[in-house]
């Protein structure tokens, strides 16, 4: 595979409005999830590529150094020189990673396999939301869930039925308690005062 077309490829995506050149740009996109792979030249500063792996962690996508300088780079994307650039295209990105593992395939080849399963996803879910679009436009909706029938409780044994009440009646009609026999009630009556009762002499 000859490094011409990594470089015509970047290129093609400029133009497209799909690549991002230079640190804040690129910063931009990887902040902006748009970022799919930053690609670093081979000769650019410590710096740079400390800020280039940040620029990765926080926008969760892959960085790769490229066999290229920054003056093969920038040539490529129109510039004089050009450290890092950010394609923001997953099927762009998916084929420069792929062309640079067909370049050297120790270097990229675990790149490219993750690259491709990223865009496998990606393709599926746009495939998904298409589907999902032409059934709002056609009106159609997702059929819904079979509802499960009621649960019927188990029958519980019934209860005996309770007695009526009876009503009571009202205080006046109630009739009285009977109470016990008096036991003093024919005995004569005790005199108040001191000494006892006597009997009078007939």
């Amino acid at each position: 595979m000859d490094s011409h077309n990594i470089l015509s490829l970047l290129g093609l995506a400029l133009r497209g409005g799909n690549l991002a050149v230079g640190e804040e740009p690129v910063d931009a996109a990887a902040r902006a999830r748009d970022a799919r792979v930053l690609l670093l030249a081979s000769d650019a500063a410590a710096g740079t590529c400390r800020r280039c792996q940040h620029f990765a962690v926080a926008g969760d996508c892959l960085w790769l150094p490229l066999p290229f300088t920054k003056a093969e780079l920038g040539r490529a994307v129109g510039r004089t020189s050009a450290a890092i650039v950010a394609v923001t295209d997953i099927g762009l990105a998916n084929a420069v990673v792929r062309r640079l593992a067909q370049l050297d395939p120790v270097r990229y080849g675990e790149a490219a396999a993750k690259m491709e399963l990223k865009a496998k996803r990606a393709a599926e879910r746009k495939a998904e939301q298409a589907a999902h679009e032409k059934n709002l436009r056609q009106g159609k909706r997702k059929a819904p869930a079979e509802k499960e029938p009621p649960r019927v409780p188990a029958k519980t044994p019934a209860a005996p039925p309770e007695k009526p009440r009876r009503a009571r009646p009202p205080k006046d009609r109630r009739p009285k308690p009977k109470g016990k026999a008096n036991p003093y009630a024919h005995s004569r009556p005790v005199k108040k005062g001191k000494g006892s009762f006597r009997k009078k002499d007939g």
